[in-house]
C-alpha cells in the first residue's frame, strides 16, 4: 500500500485525541474542530468539569467540527477499545509526565510501558489508519557541544558515553529526566515496529521543544511547564527551570503543535517513522532567559517587576553569568513536509501571557 492511502481526513470519520484535556491536547481538539473533524475526547475523568469544560464549550462556538468525552485510562488494557473504534486516525497526546509527582519509574511506565495498552486498541479498532505519537524534544536531545543544531536524525541514545554512565536502564528509576527521555525514545520505536509490523496503520511522531503560547483554560497551567514559568515571571519570581536560573528558552507555539499534530494525520509526504521536531523556526525563535524577560517588559511596561534571571551591570542589562548555549533545534522539516506556517515569538509571547490574565490566573493588568 502506498503512503498517500493512510492519509486521513475529516471525510473518512472520527478521530480520537488522547489526554484531550491537557495544554497541547486541548489546542488540538479546537484545531481539529475548526477543520470540521469528529472528535472523540479521551479523558480520565468525564465528569470533572475543570477538565473537560472548555472541550464541550468548543461544540457551541460554531466549529465546523464537534467534539464528544470518553473515558479512558493509560492504566487500564482496553480502556480506549471504545474510543478508538471506527476512528480513521489516533492523535495520543496523552502521557504522565511527573508534573504530578510521580517517581521517575511511573514516569517511565506511564509514557512507554502503558503506551503498549495503547497500540492494542488502535490494532483492535480495525479502522486507524494513522498513529500520531506525542513525543517530546527528549527524545532527540543528548550531549554535544554548545551551539551543536539538533534534527529529527538524533536519537537521545546517542553519544552515550558522554553521560559518563548516567545512560542506561538502571538509571530509569532514580533520574525522571532519564525516565522520561527513555520512554519517549522506546514508545517511539515500538509505535513504528508495531505499524510495520501490521501493516494496516502508519505511525509519525510530534517532538516538541519549549513549548509555550496561550492557554484555553486555567487547567492548562500545569506546575513547572514552561507557560508555567512565564506566569512566575510575570509576578517578578527568578525563573528556576534550568541551570542556576537560567536556560536557552527554544520556543514554540501551542497552537502550532496542535497543527502539526492534526497536519500529520493528513500528510502525503509523511509516512511512517516519519518525526518532526517542534522548536523555534528561526533564530528569532531562541531566546535566553534574560532576553525573554527583556522582551516581557517591553510587552508588559504597566507591570512593575517581572522576574527572570540574575543580572548585573550599571544599568543592569547584563547577564550575571554566560547560559549554556544548547538547545538550538528548528521545525524546518515540518514547515518542509507537513506545510507548517508558524506563530512570529513576539506573538506567542504576548498571548501566553494575556491568556493568564483572561483566566484569572494573573492579577489586575494594570496593577
Amino acid at each position: 500500500m502506498s503512503a498517500h492511502n493512510y492519509a486521513v481526513s475529516p471525510a473518512d470519520g472520527p478521530i480520537a485525541v488522547t489526554g484531550a484535556s491537557g495544554y497541547i491536547g486541548s489546542w488540538i481538539v479546537q484545531d481539529c474542530m475548526e477543520q470540521g473533524y469528529e472528535v472523540r475526547a479521551c479523558v480520565r475523568d468525564a465528569s470533572n468539569p475543570a477538565k473537560t469544560a472548555h472541550l464541550l464549550d468548543l461544540n457551541h462556538d460554531g466549529m465546523r467540527g464537534h467534539v464528544s468525552l470518553y473515558e479512558a485510562d493509560l492504566f487500564k488494557p482496553g480502556s480506549y477499545d471504545e474510543a478508538f473504534k471506527g476512528c480513521a486516525a489516533v492523535i495520543h497526546a496523552g502521557a504522565t509526565v511527573g508534573f504530578n509527582r510521580e517517581s521517575p519509574q511511573e514516569v517511565y511506565d506511564g509514557c512507554f510501558k502503558e503506551n503498549a495498552h495503547v497500540i492494542e486498541s488502535v490494532k483492535r479498532s480495525g479502522s486507524v489508519k494513522r498513529f500520531v505519537f506525542t513525543s517530546s524534544f527528549a527524545a532527540v536531545g543528548h550531549p554535544r557541544p554548545e551551539g551543536y543544531v539538533f534534527t529529527e536524525k538524533d536519537w537521545c541514545g546517542d553519544n552515550v558515553e558522554a553521560y559518563k554512565g548516567r545512560w542506561s536502564e538502571e538509571q530509569i528509576s532514580k533520574d525522571r529526566d532519564i525516565a522520561y527521555a527513555m520512554a519517549k525514545a522506546n514508545t517511539e520505536k515500538l509505535i513504528y515496529a508495531e505499524a510495520e509490523a501490521t501493516g494496516v496503520f502508519e505511525a509519525l511522531a510530534i517532538l516538541p521543544l519549549h513549548v509555550i503560547g496561550p492557554l484555553i483554560a486555567s487547567n492548562n497551567d500545569q506546575p513547572w511547564s514552561w507557560q508555567n514559568h512565564i506566569r512566575r515571571m510575570m509576578q517578578g519570581k527568578p525563573y528556576k527551570g534550568g541551570r542556576e536560573g537560567r536556560m536557552l528558552w527554544n520556543c514554540v507555539d501551542v497552537r502550532d503543535v496542535a497543527r502539526a499534530h492534526r497536519l500529520c494525520m493528513e500528510t502525503t509526504v509523511g509516512g511512517n517513522g516519519s518525526r518532526y521536531i517542534l522548536s523555534a523556526a528561526d533564530r528569532g525563535g531562541e531566546l535566553f532567559t534574560w532576553q525573554l524577560q527583556a522582551l516581557l517588559e517591553s510587552l508588559y511596561p504597566m507591570v512593575d517587576d517581572i522576574g527572570g534571571e540574575p543580572m548585573h551591570g550599571e544599568s543592569g542589562d547584563v547577564p550575571a553569568k554566560p547560559t549554556y548555549d544548547a538547545p538550538r533545534a528548528y521545525c524546518l522539516l515540518a514547515k518542509q513536509e507537513l506545510g507548517l506556517e508558524t506563530f512570529d515569538l513576539e506573538t506567542t509571547v504576548r498571548d501566553t501571557v494575556d491568556s493568564y490574565y483572561a483566566v484569572g490566573l494573573l492579577g489586575d493588568e494594570t496593577s
